[in-house]
């Protein structure tokens, strides 16, 4: 075999090796709530397995959130988990989810949504641009704080409310989720 063909067959397979390990990394699942989290599933298909957030879940049913979350987006969602709406007064749920509040139950879930597809890298980038703060705009309207501490990704809420990212990045064909621990709230 003479040198041209050897490297041009050297180059073949560096490229299909890089190419498969780019595409596996791509399609990399992530565990959240004891469920794999697909890249290739919406965001409710993800979070509808997740046994750390069936508060969240019913809230998006009961607010008619569902057909939005599972549109072509993209969407940047901080997911409270369930321990973040146990943290929430005695009866808040429960109150949010009567059909007569429906309105105000869509208020506060679509105030976790950003439009756009941001990982952690993007906003922590955006974070050093704004000199230690990054300011985005919820779909609902209102305004959520981005911050660092030490290596913790932090959010706070128009009310002064803060909620820490626990797991960052689980991607999603429709965009990307951030799991946090605590709900924020909009200005009302």
């Amino acid at each position: 075999m003479d040198i041209q063909k050897f490297f041009k067959l050297a180059f073949a397979a560096f490229i299909f090796l890089y190419a498969n390990s780019a595409f596996a990394q791509m399609e990399k699942t992530v565990l959240v709530g004891g469920a794999e989290m697909y890249p290739s599933k919406s965001i409710v298909e993800n979070a509808t397995n997740s046994m750390d957030h069936t508060t969240l879940v019913a809230a998006v049913k009961a607010a008619g959130l569902v057909e939005t979350l599972q549109g072509a987006g993209p969407f940047t969602v901080f997911a409270p988990d369930n321990m973040a709406f146990e943290k929430l007064p005695a009866g808040t749920i429960e109150t949010l989810l009567k059909p007569e509040n429906k309105a105000q139950l869509q208020a506060v879930l679509t105030y976790h949504i950003v439009a756009g597809k941001m990982g952690s890298k993007d906003i922590t980038e955006a974070i050093k641009k704004g000199n230690g703060k990054a300011e985005f705009t919820t779909i609902q309207g209102g305004k959520l704080t981005a911050w660092m501490k030490g290596k913790d990704l932090y959010i706070t809420d128009e009310t002064g409310g803060q909620s820490k990212v626990t797991i960052a990045d689980v991607w999603q064909n429709n965009g990307v989720i951030h799991s946090v621990d605590a709900v924020v709230l909009p200005k009302m």
